[in-house]
């Protein structure tokens, strides 16, 4: 277990440890909330510490950072398994619920169930690793890594196909090369400005004048990047209030699904593509104006 020592700078002087934590650090929320929930990893003084205490110039700070990762919070939720073996496990992510835990939200996510799920079934402590992300509002193939390597080998390797209904008669196909940015560190939404490089391929497979069935495949993956893109070009996908799409009798979140992923399994060397049908909510919305996904 590597330890490291700090003394705190006259800037963090009667503030939170959290603040120092992160400010001086520049500890991620991730490893941050390892700490948390690490009994004796942060020491004050040589006293163990929580990190909304109050530190003062000159406190000496102990960081004891893990060898290995804790699993996350236990938590059970029934989970849609579209296939499982030795190293990977897929789901069919349901709309609603987040893949990841955060600061304030540690617990109730698909990492939590996950993590559940494999403590369960093997009777020892595991650790839920997924590999890339959906939004919370986006349904669809999830994957997750059963150990470290083959987390580290999929992460950016994937091909992801996703289904959306946008809003308006979008042409036959485009891409949207157009950087994404967070205007706001206190808000969630994204924007098109002076950012991170994004982009984004789409195809139109059905659509009447007020709505379209888009396929989409994106190069790089921007937190919210489909449908900040979707919407800068004219075409808010349908039930995304966030970026200007409307909620409908049966849609009441962004109409984003990840329909299919493709991999190359890394132990195997197998090519694999993994499918998750389309939800009934945008089935629903889809179905009211005729527009049917034939896959």
């Amino acid at each position: 277990m590597r330890k490291i020592e700090y003394a705190v700078t006259e800037e963090f002087n009667q503030r939170p440890l959290l603040h120092f934590l992160k400010g001086h650090l520049q500890l991620s929320a991730r490893i941050v909330q390892t700490l948390r929930h690490t009994h004796g990893s942060i020491l004050v003084n040589g006293n163990p510490a929580r990190v909304v205490d109050i530190v003062k110039t000159g406190d000496r700070i102990m960081i004891a950072l893990p060898e290995k990762t804790p699993p996350p919070l236990l938590w059970e939720m029934p989970l849609d398994i579209i296939f499982e073996d030795d190293d990977l496990l897929v789901i069919n992510k349901p709309s609603g619920i987040s893949v990841h835990p955060t600061y304030n939200h540690p617990n109730e996510t698909l990492c939590n169930a996950v993590a559940h799920y494999l403590t369960e079934k093997s009777g020892e402590p595991a650790t839920a690793r997924a590999v890339g992300r959906l939004d919370k509002v986006t349904s669809g193939v999830m994957i997750f890594a059963k150990n470290k390597f083959v987390a580290s080998r999929l992460n950016g390797n994937m091909d992801k196909t996703y289904i959306a209904l946008a809003t308006g008669k979008t042409p036959a196909h485009g891409t949207v090369n157009a950087p994404i940015y967070r205007p706001d560190p206190n808000k969630t939404s994204r924007a098109v400005g002076e950012g991170d490089e994004a982009i984004t391929h789409y195809k139109t497979l059905s659509q009447t004048d007020d709505i379209s069935l888009v396929e989409i495949v994106t190069e790089t993956g921007r937190t919210h990047q489909i449908r900040v893109h979707m919407a800068h070009i004219g075409y808010p996908l349908k039930g995304d209030e966030m970026y200007g799409g409307k909620l409908t009798q049966s849609l009441t979140r962004a109409a984003l699904h990840c329909y299919r992923v493709a991999l190359t399994n890394p132990i195997t060397q197998k090519e694999m593509t993994f499918v998750a049908p389309l939800p009934e909510d945008m089935k629903k919305e889809a179905e009211k104006s005729n527009i049917f996904l034939d896959k």
